[in-house]
């Protein structure tokens, strides 16, 4: 596996794969625009004062005088479930899901804020850091690097049946510090407000829904010089 500029090039199964941001997005059917910075290894990308001022928000401690990791648990509620599906999805990883680094409030912020987040970039960066750490790391992005895989006509030995679910569970939900009314349910406290949210109709942790979509025909890449 090799980075050469914005160019991913993998052998999978013999069939040789180069993609970069925009022809991954045409293939998965999501844009490729938004904030692409993948400032994990890089703190340079981001200035010192972004990074303090991200520490001090999503901490609830204005008075930090440097940027930091922040826990998940002095998080607000509703940043902890963004944090939640930011290492489920964006940038997943089995380790390090109680502390926010630096990357993980930056996307955060972006996602509080609604502002667009080049998923297919970030894709590209964090296979390439994946595959190229020490330590053994699952890859992760399994379902939609089968639609990869199945674009360029890697053939797949073994498949595994996805489930698509379309809900956060009440588990998740509660461990993000939210409060679960049922229909009829009356809050009686005056005090400092735990954020509450419905409850949903059945339970679990099964994530999001990702959409199915057709992978369309990308003109090729040309190889960088």
């Amino acid at each position: 596996m090799a980075l050469h500029g914005d160019v991913l090039s993998s052998t999978v199964n013999g069939v040789l794969i180069e993609v970069n941001a925009q022809a991954l997005g045409v293939i998965l059917g999501v844009p490729a625009t938004g904030f692409d910075l993948y400032v994990r290894e890089d703190k340079s990308l981001l200035s010192r004062d972004r990074l303090l001022e991200l520490s001090q928000h999503l901490s609830q401690q204005p008075g930090l005088r440097s940027p930091q990791a922040v826990k998940k648990g002095d998080m607000q509620p509703l940043h902890q479930l963004l944090f939640w599906f930011i290492i489920k999805n964006i940038i997943p990883r089995a380790q390090g899901r109680n502390q926010a680094d630096s990357m993980d409030q930056c996307l955060i912020d972006l996602m509080d804020k609604e502002q667009q987040i080049n998923l297919p970039a970030f894709m590209i960066n964090h296979i390439m850091r994946i595959a190229t750490t020490p330590r053994a790391h699952d890859l992760g992005y399994g379902f939609l690097l089968t639609k990869v895989f199945e674009h360029f006509g890697v053939e797949l030995r073994k498949r595994v049946d996805a489930q698509v679910i379309d809900e956060v569970g009440s588990s998740t939900i509660m461990g993000c510090d939210f409060t679960l009314l049922k229909p009829g349910d009356r809050r009686t406290d005056q005090g400092a407000q735990t954020p509450s949210m419905p409850a949903p109709d059945r339970g679990g942790d099964q994530g999001v829904q990702t959409p199915s979509v057709p992978a369309p025909a990308i003109a090729p890449i040309p190889r960088p010089s």
